[in-house]
């Protein structure tokens, strides 16, 4: 009923996940006969005709869907909504959780395990969930005391970005630069290296110039 913010594929690679505007996260089947493999039965059901609504969730707080991703094993579903929340829910047990936080809203989102995920915003800082289809919490942000693998953002262009953030060329005694490795809105996260169902490490970028990578065995 609204603009389609974001989209996951399942890892058959026939399921898509769907995050919109309209506050809901849906999931579709996008099989097409004669082109793609017959997926095998699922928690999503075993007739799977394209174009099929699967499964269909509603933020239980409220906000439009910012990311929304399919778990490795694609029988979780999680999103991003703009209430600053994290929600999961599992079809096959028919569990919904919703994690509220004090942060500022997440944009982005990784599963890094089957019971560990990444989300990352407004905040400026990557943080880490772990849990499972019986419960999920809050673990810990990976910007704490943590050093990044690398860095990459031009001279030139962070001395400009300094000048932008401090509003003035010229020192001041003020400091506004933020407590954390990035210095704005983390804008997306991906897989560096590992596998889908094993992230070891994952890359972030952000509306501060910079590409840091971030080691999860830390």
């Amino acid at each position: 009923m609204s603009t389609v913010l974001s989209l996951d594929w399942h890892p058959n690679n026939v399921l898509s996940a769907a995050g919109s505007a309209d506050m809901k996260a849906r999931v579709f089947s996008a099989y097409i006969k004669g082109v793609d493999q017959k997926p095998v039965p699922s928690v999503w059901g075993e007739r799977l005709s394209f174009n099929t609504l699967c499964g269909e969730f509603t933020n239980p707080c409220g906000g439009w869907i910012h990311d929304v991703a399919l778990s490795p094993s694609g029988d979780g579903i999680a999103w991003l909504g703009h209430d600053a929340s994290l929600s999961i829910a599992y079809p096959g047990h028919d569990y919904l959780v919703n994690i509220r936080t004090a942060n500022l809203p997440y944009l982005n989102m990784i599963w890094a395990a089957e019971d560990k995920m990444i989300a990352a915003g407004h905040d400026c800082c990557p943080v880490l969930f772990q849990g499972d289809a019986d419960g999920w919490k809050f673990g810990k942000s990976l910007d704490e005391g943590q050093d990044c693998k690398e860095k990459a953002v031009s001279s030139v262009f962070n001395k400009f970005r300094q000048m932008d953030i401090r509003g003035s060329s010229s020192g001041t005694n003020q400091s506004t630069e933020l407590k954390t490795t990035h210095q704005n809105s983390i804008i997306q996260i991906r897989s560096y290296s590992g596998v889908r169902k094993d992230v070891h490490q994952i890359s972030t970028c952000a509306k501060d110039g910079q590409l840091v990578v971030w080691d999860l065995s830390l």
